[in-house]
């Protein structure tokens, strides 16, 4: 399923047309984005959280050439899956 399937099953099971659903979904991931950029967890209930970790910065290897290279820290964005997802998931 990508981005513009998921805004017409929204518009149907909403009942709405696909400019309010596409407007929707792009505010909650605008909300779900700029929640994370600001160091907060975000749990939606039934369906999961998501929160940034920070990755610490570490040694590993171009694939391409064996050479040894550095890999700097930096913040990931993690997803659990709620319980209810993982469930109808099985």
């Amino acid at each position: 399923m990508n981005k513009a399937d998921l805004v017409g099953r929204i518009a149907d099971d909403a009942g709405v047309s696909r400019a309010v659903a596409e407007k929707a979904l792009g505010g909650a991931l605008d909300a779900i984005g700029a929640a994370l950029a600001a160091g907060e967890k975000v749990s939606l209930a039934g369906f999961g959280t998501f929160s940034v970790s920070q990755r610490e910065a570490r040694e590993g290897r171009n694939p391409a050439t064996g050479e040894k290279m550095r890999i700097p820290a930096r913040k990931a964005v993690k997803f659990k899956a709620g319980a209810k997802l993982a469930d109808r998931v099985k």
